[in-house]
């Protein structure tokens, strides 16, 4: 049952991933919350697991999503590139910021992050393009900022890095390309994060690497490669209003069902 729910979590995560720009993690996190609880995992851990789990998850989301939007020529890498470079050591100290956490603490992060999500995604906030794409040194301090948040909150990125490209008069398409790029070195560098700081840690379950558990991860991989593929090219088909106010709103209850 829980391979099951995996499985379908793995496709929702694709489709997001694809046609926003994010890579699904503010919902795989939540959703592996809930079922390593159900599942009896220990509490000191089983957020940091979920956290890390969906970090190397969206590895696999990445990947089809990249594919589908560079062969649109939507991506621009020169930006990813630069902001790779801070993203790898933003997401090594968000790590260890997520591993000093209590467990429970880090869920109620989390929660009001997905509430501060919701309204931004429910009312398109995210400030008017006033200036050009800043210079290498400004992309590789954006990419410290995204990294440690990404890795923090085990998300992919793009509820952070689709705004700042939008400011900086990137057009929305190709911030979402962008965006999935970006998401890429963030999963790998976040998910290592996670691997490495948990692997002596005592309280793991079975057939956990660090604070990456292996079943999860393999039954979200399967399905979300796919369906990853399917989302990019709705977005750039569709509006996206309806969409995105539709997913504010399952953060919103998300956000506050962590928080009581």
């Amino acid at each position: 049952m829980e391979f099951a729910l995996y499985l379908l979590l793995g496709g929702f995560a694709g489709v997001l991933a694809g046609l926003f720009g994010v890579g699904g993690g503010m919902i795989i996190v939540p959703v592996l919350v809930f079922s390593f609880t159900a599942q009896g995992f220990d509490p000191l851990v089983l957020t940091h697991l979920a956290v890390g789990t969906s970090l190397a998850t969206i590895v696999f989301t990445s990947l089809n999503s990249i594919k589908a939007h560079h062969r649109r020529g939507a991506v621009q890498w020169p930006v990813v590139l630069w902001m790779t470079v801070g993203i790898v050591l933003g997401a090594a100290l968000g790590s260890l910021t997520a591993a000093a956490i209590h467990g429970p603490v880090l869920q109620k992060i989390i929660g009001v992050f997905a509430i501060a999500m919701s309204i931004q995604m429910a009312f398109s906030l995210q400030p008017k393009a006033s200036r050009g794409v800043p210079g290498k040194p400004g992309l590789t301090l954006a990419g410290v900022v995204v990294g440690w948040a990404s890795a923090l909150f085990g998300i992919g990125g793009g509820s952070l890095t689709v705004p700042f490209l939008s400011w900086r008069s990137v057009p929305i398409q190709q911030a979402i390309a962008t965006s999935a790029a970006c998401g890429l070195p963030i999963a790998i560098a976040g998910a290592l994060s996670f691997a490495w700081v948990g692997w002596q840690d005592a309280h793991l379950p079975e057939w956990s690497l660090g604070y990456v558990y292996l079943p999860a991860l393999v039954g979200i991989a399967v399905t979300s490669m796919f369906f990853a593929r399917i989302g990019a090219n709705l977005a750039h088909r569709l509006p996206a209003l309806l969409l995105r106010r539709l997913f504010a709103l399952l953060l919103l209850g998300v956000g506050i069902n962590f928080l009581i």
